[in-house]
């Protein structure tokens, strides 16, 4: 993965919305397929929260990205046709500048002196990158979840740089039962006793505290319907000790868990998890000055959902499909009987493939 791997210097210094900058800001990010004469089938993908660049492979020597079913030749999103850019979210601890990342002014990592990010700030960063290729307006954006509240984020800000979007299991804004279970992983990591307000290491890594973090989002990134299927209780085991694991559930809660602990940093997932919760995307859609009602030019957008999505309902799909439609832009919104929740865009590959290929097929060549 390391050749694919580029960087963009952030401009010195980067503002960021509610305060503050950073020097020396950089944006990890990767490219595929090749960019047209005139600069005009670009596709930027915006990431969920702990996703990286990394959403595809570039060959068979290369490892397999979080998206991998749905890049590449011949695929939904063919590079045949696209120019496919994807960054780590600025905030990250995935290569690009985040709290974890050495502060210029002294060499050690900002913690909690990194400024208060947004999605807005995402958003900003991630145009910039793209004008600094040479794009004046992406003809296709791309967001899954945190992805899709930052596409409207981007929008707000950039009402004219895309033609098309496709927004999938995202909303204008995060439901209070959503707010919750991040306030919860939030939570879990801070009073973890090894995260001392920041100031862990490799060795005392809050390590339980990122473990409940991410069975917590396990369960609002899946569904019961899914998983009533998938753990029937026949499978339980008897546990090692009291109280020890002992059904398929847990087993799998305990597996992702700890496939997770060590590959996110804390703070930034702190950072970014509060970045989706601020953000409003209700605010530019109905104050008096609405940029997104008065300037919005979006030709067509694809809004996708999930019926078992708990963490974004289809009424918010709903919402946001009614706003766009509300400023003349052709939308088609689908709301999908995929029973895997929240992460249905992640591996329910025929579904989301269908749907995701039949979109870009319709736009013009």
């Amino acid at each position: 993965m390391a050749n694919y791997l580029k960087l963009f210097k952030l401009p010195d210094s980067f503002n960021f919305r509610r305060g503050g900058h950073i020097k020396q800001g950089v944006l990890a990010y990767e490219t595929w397929g090749e960019l047209n004469a005139d600069k005009s089938n670009a596709l930027l993908i915006l990431t969920g929260l702990s996703a990286d660049s990394h959403a595809a492979s570039h060959g068979e020597k290369d490892t397999d990205g979080w998206w991998e079913y749905m890049i590449g030749p011949g695929t939904a999103i063919d590079t045949n046709r696209w120019f496919v850019i994807c960054a780590s979210s600025l905030g990250s601890c995935k290569g690009s500048t985040g709290p974890c990342s050495p502060n210029p002014d002294n060499g050690q990592p900002y913690r909690f002196d990194f400024p208060d990010l947004t999605l807005e700030d995402i958003a900003k960063s991630s145009v910039l990158l793209c004008q600094s290729l040479g794009i004046e307006q992406l003809e296709c954006l791309v967001g899954p979840s945190m992805g899709g509240m930052t596409a409207m984020a981007l929008l707000a800000q950039y009402p004219t740089y895309a033609r098309h979007m496709i927004n999938i299991a995202s909303g204008l804004a995060s439901p209070p039962f959503s707010t919750a279970i991040r306030s919860l992983q939030r939570e879990s990591i801070i009073k973890d006793v090894n995260f001392n307000k920041g100031y862990y290491s490799a060795q005392q890594w809050p390590t339980e505290g990122m473990k409940f973090a991410r069975k917590i989002g396990m369960l609002s990134y899946r569904s019961a319907e899914e998983w009533r299927e998938r753990f029937p209780r026949s499978l339980k085991r008897a546990p090692n000790s009291p109280f020890d694991i002992e059904f398929p559930v847990e087993s799998y809660l305990e597996h992702h868990a700890n496939r997770f602990v060590h590959t996110f940093d804390p703070i930034s997932y702190l950072y970014l998890s509060r970045a989706m919760d601020w953000f409003d995307g209700n605010a530019y859609a109905h104050s008096e000055s609405s940029v997104l009602k008065a300037q919005l030019k979006l030709d067509s957008a694809l809004v996708i959902g999930a019926h078992t999505d708990l963490l974004f309902p289809p009424y918010l799909q709903e919402q946001l499909a009614k706003l766009l439609s509300s400023v003349k832009t052709e939308v088609n919104a689908i709301i999908t009987d995929s029973i895997q929740g929240h992460d249905a865009f992640l591996v329910d590959h025929t579904t989301f493939t269908d749907c995701v290929s039949d979109y870009l097929q319709n736009l013009r060549s």
